[in-house]
């Protein structure tokens, strides 16, 4: 059985609901040895969304040294925490360097947190001038926005551009914090964009909590949203297979379950969230 694909908005790409993010192994300076079979492992298991930041540690190395002929079976993202032009242009060719390709299919604004931010990277030399003069150039297909912290903030970013994704938090502690699902999901699929999840785990937090056996009805949960895809950065291949498993065996989870879901975890947001960045 394949993972499932859904569209990524309208970049019209079809991608596996699950995609390996940069965190976990790939966030780290030598492990070369167990990121390459971790990613390869990965595309061997059909995941064709794979992610990096320029701010990841060795990620897009591990990346460039482990795709090889294998560049062309998926769709390579990375991100840039530039707020100037300059600034994200010398990421973005550090990242092509890093990751060995002539072009990422998705660059990413990373990490927009505060009005200061957004005034930054919009402002006249600010970087949104890079991911629309790389989109141009043709070294990245599509441009997308990500935030940790503040739906606000990253509502804000896509009325000011027309981005084609956005990366933001996807799991049950968010709606007792200031949730992402409430507007910006919404906003997001007005919009036509692709809509990815991250922070689905919260890091593993949850399994301090001795009712959580398992990390599938997190996964469902944030899949069960109007989402394409979710990323989840892991430890080891044994992680990956999980969240394979999870991903094969992929059913929605109800409304109502849902709202139970987030009525059980309510009690611990607060302490969860301290996990999410």
């Amino acid at each position: 059985m394949n993972i499932p694909k859904r569209k990524l908005g309208k970049t019209g790409v079809d991608v596996t609901i699950l995609g390996l993010g940069g965190e976990g192994i790939l966030r780290t300076f030598g492990y070369d040895k167990e990121a390459y079979a971790l990613i390869n492992r990965a595309l061997d298991l059909g995941i064709n969304y794979c992610e990096s930041a320029r701010a990841y540690s060795g990620s897009e190395s591990y990346y460039g040294k482990a795709l090889k002929e294998r560049r062309g079976e998926i769709f390579l993202t990375s991100k840039s925490h530039a707020r100037d032009r300059k600034g994200a242009l010398a990421h973005l060719q550090e990242t092509l360097k890093y990751m060995k390709t002539d072009h990422i299919d998705l660059w990413q604004v990373h990490d927009v947190r505060t009005p200061g931010d957004i005034e930054e990277i919009f402002a006249p030399g600010g970087a949104i001038e890079a991911f629309v003069h790389a989109k141009e150039k043709g070294l990245t297909r599509f441009i997308g926005v990500t935030g940790h912290e503040n739906p606000g903030i990253i509502s804000r970013c896509m009325s000011l551009f027309d981005f084609d994704t956005v990366l933001l938090p996807l799991n049950p502690a968010e709606p007792e914090h200031m949730s992402f699902l409430e507007n910006t999901v919404p906003l997001a699929n007005e919009k036509h964009m692709g809509v990815i999840g991250m922070k689905v785990y919260l890091r593993g937090a949850p399994r301090q909590l001795d009712f959580i056996s398992t990390m599938k009805p997190f996964y469902e949960f944030a899949l069960s949203q109007a989402v394409s895809t979710v990323v989840i950065g892991c430890d080891d291949i044994d992680q990956l297979e999980e969240n394979v498993r999870f991903a094969k065996s992929f059913k929605p989870m109800p409304p109502g379950d849902q709202k139970k879901f987030i009525s059980s975890i309510s009690p611990y947001a607060r302490q969860l969230m301290m996990y999410k960045l």
